[in-house]
């Protein structure tokens, strides 16, 4: 699915009057997905990310496809600026120099490896995002995160530690899904 720039902009309007309803009531905007097009209704996982000059201020999102896309970008912005654990709530005075960023996930894929050098070698920087599941123990990095942590070794060890697994942690048990994101904001 590729949204055209109208598309993208009404998603784009749609996370920041959630922001600004948050601001307001402390609660996201109410969305009636039957008001908008069809396209922007269909079931779709989102993240919406937060920056404030070049800097992380928030990012909350979905990885399965559980509510309407709307709806998801709606309540995904007002988690990122104001429920992330990282961060205190976002201000008024935020606002100014907030930049936000929507990203759309393709569905995730299970990946098939034999080894860690395996998963590695099979890792597409700045195409993939990976979900990574030990157990209990998961988490994901969304494709932009490439941008920071250029090779794969890094990307991994880095995923590792935000599951809450050593940057060394292996199993056979371990298992890893790749998926794809179309990113605006």
């Amino acid at each position: 699915m590729s949204l055209t720039k109208p598309q993208q902009t009404v998603l784009l309007t749609l996370a920041w009057e959630s922001i600004a309803q948050g601001l307001k009531t402390g609660k996201p905007l109410k969305v009636h997905p039957d008001e908008y097009p069809a396209e922007l209704t269909v079931p779709r996982a989102t993240f919406v990310t937060l920056e404030r000059n070049k800097e992380l201020r928030g990012c909350i999102g979905m990885l399965e496809a559980i509510r309407p896309l709307v709806q998801d970008v709606a309540e995904n912005a007002f988690a990122a600026a104001f429920c992330d654990r990282r961060f205190i709530p976002l201000a008024d005075h935020e606002l100014v120099d907030l930049e936000v960023h929507i990203s759309i996930l393709s569905p995730a894929e299970e990946m098939t490896f034999s080894s860690e050098l395996d998963l590695l070698g099979q890792l597409r920087p700045n195409i993939d995002g990976l979900i990574l599941q030990e157990g209990s123990h998961r988490a994901t990095f969304l494709p932009s995160v490439w941008e920071s942590l250029h090779a794969p070794m890094q990307f991994l060890q880095q995923l590792k530690q935000k599951a809450g697994l050593p940057a060394t942690y292996w199993s056979k048990t371990i298992k890893a899904y790749r998926y794809t994101t179309e990113s605006f904001g």
